[in-house]
């Protein structure tokens, strides 16, 4: 079942988002394909600006998936001082993609 992974980290910033995900794809900027995670299963991606710091929206084909990606993204964030937040998960009812 697909689910949806929501986290608002208190304090993040773009500039640590983008050395995550720089990080990410061994040196090749933001990231904007789904081949571009370290692990298969990704659907969608969005993040952004919150009022409290930095929110990340993605949708996983499956909560194995998902922490499959924790597991690679865990590193990267607290290399990046990033606040360890954990995510919001819940069960994707519909997902629409472009």
């Amino acid at each position: 079942m697909a689910i949806i992974a929501a986290f608002d980290i208190p304090g993040g910033t773009q500039a640590q988002y983008e050395q995550v995900t720089n990080k990410m794809t061994g040196g090749r900027g933001v990231v904007r394909a789904s081949s571009d995670w370290p692990v298969a299963g990704l659907i969608s991606h969005a993040a952004g600006p919150s009022p409290s710091g930095w929110f990340v929206v993605d949708v996983w084909e499956s909560e194995e998936a998902f922490q499959r990606f924790g597991e690679a993204l865990r590193p990267l964030m607290q290399e990046a001082g990033m606040a360890e937040t954990a995510p919001n998960i819940y069960p994707a009812f519909n997902t629409v993609t472009g």
